[in-house]
């Protein structure tokens, strides 16, 4: 950690006050990441042990930049220390902003744009900055050839197939896989490969996206990297939505490279199953194998991509066995258990100003509980609080020193902790929680904070938190 501050202090010339890690944003990847800060300025430290992923993203980040892409600048580096310090490009992933925008079993039209927006700029990762990246710091490989297919399909046969106890004859299934490496190399693949390119790994900030976690790139074909995107397990895009931002990246591909459709999508399922099969191996890995239980919750996610694609796609190959493998998997006891105790209850939290309408329920279930805050002492009614939200230290402090506030809040967490466990024996899926003051700034914001504090320790529950009138604000702020 002392080599990140002083890696801070080398480019900020001020000594970090604040040093914060980040938990849950690099997944599995063995790295450590914290947030330092100093006088209103942040960046992100990073640490890893890996000296050639180090060098394949420092290579990587300042190549794209130099194309103009939306990625971090690398500010300082060390590299005999496996350290490095990049811009801050805030919390929200792509992931977050869509699970806080569902609507029902679909996403709210500015989700939909914010994935438009992510496919228009694949291509230019993909062809424009293709054509003079060093493909020499590529780690583990150069490109994504017979032996880096080898790697994943034996990832998901050993850490997933064998551990979660599926059936299947060795033989006829490695004469599948090699039909299935032999057609996938048929496809172009002289372009660039993010190789993780997911919904977790894109940053949205002032609605724009930027893009991380592409150490892993490698020259490959252009189908990969969107069927990551669109058949990324836990995001559960639904199937139309799937094809209209396809349909989108096509028409964006058109403007870099010539483009055939039939030829794109003879070879696309194929590269999908490829890349679900590896997300599974590493599921099984790190859940099966490391016992990293929360990894296995994207499981059931990914089998229902796979019964999916079992219904509605047919490859130009034959591959019996594997596609067995496939329905054995959905028909396993022991997956199918993992399915239910994986199940989440989504905790839906509101703050809103009475001035306006209450939150709507966009799950179908009717609404949940609303609590009216206005009984208790206002920040807003205070100059100094006026420009302040309930997100701020200086009204946290002023709240937290109101006894009427923790009682109020006391009440509020017994009422939805009773319901929280009560819903889970039940099998529901969805709760939500509004809170209600006269400004929505200030106290039903602190309150909506809170008690998503207080849940987010709780097992199998999600949560996701949205303020209405700060939305609101930012949205005037931008001149929207």
């Amino acid at each position: 950690m002392d080599i990140l501050e002083r890696l801070f202090e080398r480019h900020f010339h001020a000594p970090a006050d604040e040093v914060r890690a980040l938990q849950g944003q690099l997944g599995g990847s063995g790295r450590t990441l914290v947030r330092l800060g100093a006088g209103g300025r942040t960046a992100i430290g990073i640490q890893h042990a890996v000296r050639e992923e180090n060098v394949a993203f420092l290579e990587f980040s300042r190549h794209f930049r130099r194309h103009g892409l939306p990625v971090p600048e690398i500010y300082e580096e060390d590299l005999n220390a496996g350290a490095y310090l990049e811009e801050d490009l805030g919390d929200e992933t792509l992931f977050q902003f869509l699970m806080e925008n569902r609507e029902g079993e679909g996403v709210a039209p500015r989700v939909v744009e914010a994935y438009r927006r992510v496919v228009a700029v694949l291509p230019r990762f993909q062809v424009e900055a293709s054509r003079d990246l060093n493909y020499k710091v590529c780690y583990p490989r150069a490109r994504f050839d017979r032996q880096s297919i080898g790697w994943d399909l034996n990832y998901f046969k050993y850490y997933f197939l064998r551990l979660a106890g599926v059936p299947f004859n060795e033989q006829a299934l490695e004469d599948d896989f090699s039909r299935l490496t032999k057609f996938l190399l048929n496809a172009d693949h002289d372009y660039f490969l993010y190789r993780d390119f997911q919904s977790r790994n894109i940053m949205l900030r002032d609605g724009q996206p930027f893009f991380l976690d592409y150490q892993g790139g490698r020259k490959g074909a252009l189908q990969y990297d969107v069927a990551s995107l669109l058949y990324d397990g836990k995001a559960a895009l639904p199937p139309q939505l799937r094809q209209e931002l396809l349909d989108n990246y096509l028409e964006c591909l058109a403007g870099f490279v010539k483009t055939d459709r039939a030829e794109f999508m003879k070879y696309y399922y194929a590269f999908v199953y490829v890349r679900i099969m590896q997300a599974l191996g590493a599921y099984g890995f790190r859940g099966f194998y490391e016992r990293k239980a929360h990894f296995l919750q994207s499981v059931p996610y990914a089998l229902e991509n796979l019964r999916w694609l079992g219904e509605n796609v047919e490859l130009p190959i034959a591959l019996p066995t594997l596609l067995e493998c496939f329905r054995a998997m959905q028909e396993s006891p022991m997956l199918q258990g993992l399915a239910a105790s994986t199940r989440t209850l989504t905790v839906r939290i509101f703050s809103y100003s009475f001035h306006r309408q209450p939150p709507s329920d966009v799950t179908g279930n009717g609404g949940g509980f609303v609590f009216d805050a206005r009984n208790l002492p206002n920040p807003g009614r205070e100059e100094r609080f006026r420009s302040l939200t309930g997100k701020d230290a200086a009204v946290i402090e002023y709240l937290n020193q109101e006894e009427s506030v923790h009682q109020f809040l006391a009440n509020v967490v017994s009422l939805v902790d009773s319901s929280v466990a009560g819903y889970q024996k039940r099998g529901f899926n969805n709760l939500m929680v509004s809170f209600g003051c006269t400004g929505g700034q200030h106290r039903s914001v602190y309150l909506a904070e809170r008690l998503a504090k207080h849940l987010r320790g709780m097992s199998g529950v999600e949560v996701v938190v949205r303020h209405l009138e700060l939305e609101k604000m930012e949205l005037e702020k931008m001149g929207r």
